[in-house]
């Protein structure tokens, strides 16, 4: 099997709420890719990128099609289920770039689980979960407008949350207070700054809110200033952004640096680099957010499809991207009811893209 044509496509996923807010950033709709790879067979894999904006992480929209575009010619022919030896061959006509790879990478495990007949979480160790615990995104607002949100979620279902802050000290420790307030008993909440915070702004927070039982996650920008934090709080400590190799995580790990990681799928490179992240942290013990940036039905089927096949008890919880937009680019993605969602047992990702919603690809490579 050899691959023939490889189409790129950009779309806008609009979010339900209107907008969404993190840090000092804020966004009404992400620009996601998708990627179709189809081979001589007949058989066709989807992958998708979407980086949370150009300033998250070193990663933007158009930086992503332009490499798929790059390196697109020079995987024409190959066989999509050597996945090693995809991941080599895109190593080689790119240095860096993970979240450009990653769109790929999901393609060929789609491909992988069609061709085998079976769904991408038996191919990456078993379905060792038959739901997948779902938290939920509180965007930073007004202390008393995210206590709202956060209790009509709960009426919903969901009993994990990840509350956006990072905008200042001062106004974070009140909605950390305003939040908590009305948690329910037993339920989790998480303090996400996503780098927001300077480390003397953090360190403040922590000690204001000592007593609020909450996680913290990402407090500040580097690896080091993380981990001044974590020596100065009792909170259990996640660590995210920082958390981009296996170098770092095994640094972590030897520093007593975090309870949780984050592991985001693109920003390893996709599936494959992301199993072995995974497959690490299980055997050193350490518990995981399996997510990606952002995306929509296709790249929430892929993190549903790494959960699934995660051992329980290293599982903290994971996104279910597609259930904050009003646009659906494919049809198959995750069930979610009460909190939590579950893969299709179809082979593959089990998704199939709405064509009319990608329309015309922006580049085509044969």
């Amino acid at each position: 099997m050899k691959i023939s044509k490889i189409s790129i496509y950009q779309v806008d996923l609009p979010l339900k709420e209107g907008s969404y807010s993190w840090s000092t950033q804020t966004f009404s709709a992400f620009d996601s890719t998708v990627i179709i790879v189809e081979c001589d067979s007949g058989l066709i894999g989807v992958g998708e990128t979407c980086p949370l904006g150009p300033s998250y992480l070193p990663a933007y929209a158009e930086g992503a099609r332009v490499g798929l575009a790059k390196i697109a010619q020079g995987l024409i022919g190959e066989d999509p289920i050597q996945i090693g030896k995809i991941n080599e061959r895109m190593d080689e006509l790119l240095k860096g770039h993970p979240y450009v790879k990653s769109a790929f990478d999901m393609a060929c495990w789609d491909i992988l689980g069609k061709a085998t007949g079976q769904p991408v979480y038996n191919l990456l160790g078993g379905l060792l979960q038959d739901k997948v615990t779902l938290f939920k995104v509180v965007s930073r607002q007004a202390p008393d407008a995210m206590a709202a949100k956060l209790s009509a979620y709960q009426d919903q279902g969901f009993k994990q949350f990840q509350m956006k802050v990072g905008a200042g000290a001062n106004s974070d420790i009140d909605r950390i207070f305003a939040v908590s307030e009305v948690l329910r008993s037993g339920n989790i909440l998480a303090a996400d700054a996503n780098t927001g915070w300077r480390q003397h702004e953090a360190i403040r927070v922590v000690k204001a809110v000592r007593d609020v039982d909450i996680y913290i996650e990402q407090p500040c920008l580097s690896y080091e200033e993380c981990l001044a934090v974590r020596k100065h709080s009792d909170h259990p400590m996640i660590l995210d952004e920082c958390m981009d190799d296996l170098r770092t995580l095994i640094r972590g790990y030897n520093d007593s640096a975090m309870d949780v990681i984050n592991l985001k799928i693109n920003r390893v490179g996709g599936l494959t680099k992301a199993r072995q992240f995974r497959d690490l942290c299980v055997s050193m013990g350490i518990t995981m957010t399996i997510e990606d940036t952002w995306g929509g039905e296709i790249a929430t089927s892929a993190i549903a499809h790494l959960a699934h096949s995660t051992p329980k008890g290293y599982h903290f919880q994971s996104s279910a991207f597609h259930e904050y937009h009003s646009l659906e680019i494919a049809s198959g993605g995750p069930k979610i009811e009460d909190g939590y969602m579950i893969a299709s047992d179809r082979p593959g990702l089990g998704v199939t893209p709405n064509m009319d919603v990608l329309g015309t690809p922006v580049s085509v490579i044969k």
